[in-house]
């Protein structure tokens, strides 16, 4: 009786395999040195996403930890690290996304003209995600529920209250980034550490009464991983009119935007639009 045996395979198929395997890498790691290839901007996206998850990491994290680790976390420390985290981020990556971290941010470069409206509902859609994947991360490390992360009214004040605190601190926010961003006043570094003080400064005296969040991304993660909605249209009623509100000071202070250094500190470096390429 005799026993089948299947032939190896032929070396040639090997070495076509191996080439071709090459060939893909080669390829792939060409795409990704391609930085001013405008299919890139996947990068954009996932720059985004990083970035929020970092700032809501510490953001949430602070309460939660607090609830955790009673007596371990002063409200002066939960309102400054977030100032501080964002500051770092834009250093980081601001280069790749802008570093927007909030769906108003995002829509006031837009309503400016630095930044196309094409792009916004994919940046808010990463920024909603990657403040979800921070609560969800810290509810599943932490071991405490991300509603102690999240934002609410405080107690004897109105929702009302709330989303005018809100409003002008957004006010506050949105118009240091698009001063900073502006050609006349754009710094680089100056910049990122002129976002991270107002955020800091803005949670010192505002926190008491709404959280001082100034971001519907910040809150949405918390909220969803949390499931409690509740309030959360006060963190985006009062943001959105705050950016607007913005974007109309600028517009008064600085005329209209679109220009080179604005558009490249909203859009990053990577395949940098610009309406206006005259102004600076």
């Amino acid at each position: 009786m005799t026993s089948e045996r299947s032939d190896p395979p032929a070396a040639g198929s090997l070495d076509k395999a191996e080439e071709l395997v090459a060939a893909e890498a080669g390829r792939f790691v060409q795409a990704l040195e391609d930085f001013d290839n405008p299919s890139q901007e996947w990068r954009r996206l996932v720059s985004e996403l990083l970035g929020t998850f970092f700032l809501v990491l510490v953001a949430a994290g602070g309460g939660m930890m607090g609830q955790a680790f009673p007596n371990t976390i002063s409200r002066t420390a939960a309102v400054v690290a977030p100032g501080l985290m964002v500051l770092a981020i834009i250093l980081f990556m601001g280069k790749v996304s802008g570093a927007h971290l909030n769906p108003a941010v995002s829509i006031a470069f837009s309503l400016r003209g630095d930044f196309p409206w094409r792009r916004v509902p994919g940046y808010i859609v990463v920024q909603l995600a990657g403040a979800a994947l921070a609560a969800w991360f810290l509810q599943a490390v932490v071991n405490v529920s991300a509603t102690y992360g999240s934002n609410y009214p405080a107690a004897g004040y109105s929702t009302g209250d709330a989303v005018l605190m809100e409003t002008v601190l957004t006010v506050g926010l949105v118009s240091v980034i698009l001063g900073t961003a502006s050609g006349a006043q754009n710094l680089g570094v100056i910049g990122a550490i002129g976002v991270g003080a107002y955020i800091a400064l803005a949670g010192l005296w505002g926190s008491p009464i709404s959280g001082a969040s100034m971001n519907p991304a910040r809150t949405f993660g918390p909220d969803a991983v949390g499931a409690d909605f509740g309030s959360y249209w006060v963190y985006v009623v009062g943001p959105l009119v705050g950016a607007t509100l913005a974007v109309g000071i600028a517009y008064v202070l600085r005329g209209r935007g679109g220009g080179l250094a604005g558009s490249g500190a909203a859009q990053g470096a990577l395949f940098t639009e610009a309406h206006r390429p005259d102004q600076s």
